[in-house]
């Protein structure tokens, strides 16, 4: 198989990039500062990701459009403003995520940001439901950059003007040089920040105005510990299609109004799990002391019985300990409950805990939907 690379290519490799492959593509996980350091200039500054990789699907059409989509995302679509954002699911019938996705209504349809490994997928599926009724393409001239990090509005603002009048959830197209991009303040690391959809052809000289605004290039490897202190789900390991939104403790992404009535993609089984828990629930951990307990990491109550596994673990600078998420039998799930985890063979103490493990910081007086 060819490994893709995005157009931020060459601008990663003159910054001394170190890649792997990720999702098909060939992607920077770290810089010279290495992970650490660039996680804690992301929460102290602004950090750019060049997140090219993720699938930028349009979909054109007008009322129809919202009634096809609300029959397959858990969301009021009919009640979503122009310019405002949704996280969501794309799920099968027994409720397992096909992806999670942000859909953002814009003029005349939708835009919707899928996950690198899933976005061929989706857009399989998303044409067949839709019967080729609408207008839909998964856009590859275009880049996916994001800004993250307490001086990310301030950069971006000075050389994007009126991006800072968006508030959390909420974009819009902006002018650079005399070119459209879209901007939406969202992100995934915690922090205030946004997503710039750029055409190709002009993403290094964009993202090289950010650099010398004073952002850095940050990696992969940092994004995925910010992504872990903020309580964020990775697909693929905190998600995949044996697993629910209610499962992974994300009711609160699903519409009250379409809990109530059903019609999604799914809806049975959401309905379901709301009247009878279910039997497992993704939870905060951490381990005691310095121990990092990593993905598959087997989970145990005191009485040294299976309950669960850890879906992803690391230490997280910013509270300066090891943290995980996993999945563990609901009768051991609320916080402070004291668990075992199996590393390389031998069993350490660890507790259940809340989620996030870092305060978020998104742009206050924002409304957190």
């Amino acid at each position: 198989m060819t490994i893709k690379k995005t157009s931020l290519n060459k601008l990663h490799q003159n910054y001394k990039a170190k890649f792997v492959e990720f999702a098909g593509y060939e992607m920077p996980i770290q810089y010279t500062k290495g992970i650490i350091e660039e996680h804690k200039f992301t929460r102290t500054n602004a950090g750019i990701f060049d997140v090219s990789h993720m699938g930028q699907l349009f979909i054109y059409g007008e009322n129809e459009l919202t009634i096809e989509l609300e029959k397959i995302f858990p969301l009021d679509l009919k009640n979503l403003k122009i310019n405002r954002s949704k996280y969501s699911f794309l799920m099968n019938d027994d409720a397992g995520i096909f992806d999670d996705l942000i859909i953002t209504k814009i003029e005349g349809g939708y835009l919707i940001i899928l996950n690198a490994a899933c976005k061929d997928k989706d857009f399989e599926i998303l044409s067949k439901i839709l019967n080729n009724k609408f207008k839909i393409k998964l856009d590859n001239e275009r880049s996916l950059i994001a800004i993250q990090g307490p001086r990310s509005v301030e950069i971006l603002n000075s050389i994007t003007p009126e991006v800072n009048k968006l508030k959390f959830m909420t974009g819009g197209w902006f002018d650079y040089q005399n070119r459209k991009l879209f901007v939406t303040r969202s992100g995934y690391t915690g922090e205030d920040g946004f997503e710039i959809s750029v055409l190709n052809d002009l993403v290094e000289n964009f993202t090289r105005n950010l650099i010398d605004s004073g952002a850095e290039l940050i990696g992969l490897g940092a994004r995925d510990t910010l992504r872990l202190e903020a309580g964020l789900c990775l697909y693929g390991h905190e998600l995949d299609l044996n697993k629910t939104p209610i499962e992974a403790n994300l009711k609160w992404a699903i519409s009250k109004e379409r809990l109530s009535n059903g019609g999604f993609l799914g809806s049975d089984k959401i309905i379901k799990q709301i009247q009878v828990a279910p039997k497992k629930i993704r939870v905060g951990i951490k381990p005691e002391g310095r121990l990092i307990a990593r993905e598959k990491s087997k989970l145990f109550n005191e009485s040294n019985l299976p309950i669960g596994e850890i879906t992803s673990g690391t230490f997280g600078p910013s509270v300066n300990g090891p943290i995980a998420m996993g999945y563990i039998d609901k009768d051991f799930s609320k916080a402070n409950t004291k668990i075992l985890v199996e590393v390389r063979g031998k069993k350490y103490p660890a507790n259940i805990c809340g989620l996030p493990f870092y305060k978020k910081s998104y742009v206050k007086g924002a409304t957190y939907e």
